[in-house]
């Protein structure tokens, strides 16, 4: 194949337009996956402008909290909501991407607490803190938990947990263990994970029903995603984020 036919076949694969538009990205703040602060506001930041970059698409990245994100999806302030996992009611206001990161959620107590976790009726009598919005399995969000307590941060939650105001907190691994290495590592040392998780999650982009091409950015982006495990790219991307 000549570099010519190769450059026009690869041209044609992407949407109709798609060389004009840019994408208005939103995420809230979660590191090490989305800050503003990090490099290229974070690994998943960085991965997703990167993908929808290879797919053709200019991309603005603006950070609110989580609710703000999400509602200003569903009025078309933002066009791609980048650090979404799925849930129907989500699924209702936006179009989802396959998942193109696993966020490995698993739960905190205090050291020496002897709370186990083997299956979701373990957890009933427990108060657990939980960042208001966030979906952190369907089975766990759809459990008859009488005691979760809604908080605004991660970091909130595992300060309750330290202070005995709850039993239990939970957080994806990774950023759990970047919290611990920054304003938590004062009290890391009496705190611990417990061993089984609670879920796997795919994190997916969530791409606002009300753009005209929500689909056709959703299999660009799925199919610059596989290009860049093919080429080595996505892994170069979490290394240099230290993952």
């Amino acid at each position: 194949m000549n570099g010519l036919r190769a450059f026009c076949l690869s041209f044609v694969l992407l949407p109709l337009g798609v060389m004009a538009q840019t994408l208005r990205l939103v995420a809230d703040p979660w590191p090490p996956f989305t800050d503003q602060p990090l490099l290229n506001n974070g690994v998943a930041a960085d991965l997703v402008s990167s993908a929808l970059g290879r797919a053709g698409y200019a991309t603005t990245y603006v950070q609110v909290p989580w609710e703000r994100a999400l509602r200003g999806l569903q009025r078309s302030d933002y066009d791609v909501l980048i650090n979404a996992w799925y849930t129907d009611e989500r699924a209702s206001i936006g179009y989802f991407s396959q998942p193109y990161l696993i966020n490995r959620i698993r739960l905190l107590r205090r050291k020496g607490s002897g709370i186990k976790f083997e299956q979701l009726s373990d957890l009933y009598p427990q108060r657990i803190a939980v960042v208001r919005g966030y979906a952190y399995s369907a089975a766990f969000n759809s459990a008859p938990l009488r005691h979760k307590v809604g908080v605004g941060s991660f970091e909130s939650a595992a300060r309750m947990l330290q202070a005995k105001r709850v039993e239990l907190t939970l957080e994806d691994e990774f950023v759990a263990r970047y919290h611990f290495d920054r304003e938590l590592s004062g009290i890391r040392d009496e705190l611990e994970f417990l061993e089984r998780p609670l879920s796997e999650n795919g994190l997916h982009i969530l791409i606002s029903r009300s753009h005209p091409q929500h689909q056709a950015i959703a299999a660009a982006f799925n199919q610059a995603i596989v290009a860049m495990h093919a080429d080595g790219s996505y892994a170069a991307i979490l290394q240099r984020h230290g993952l």
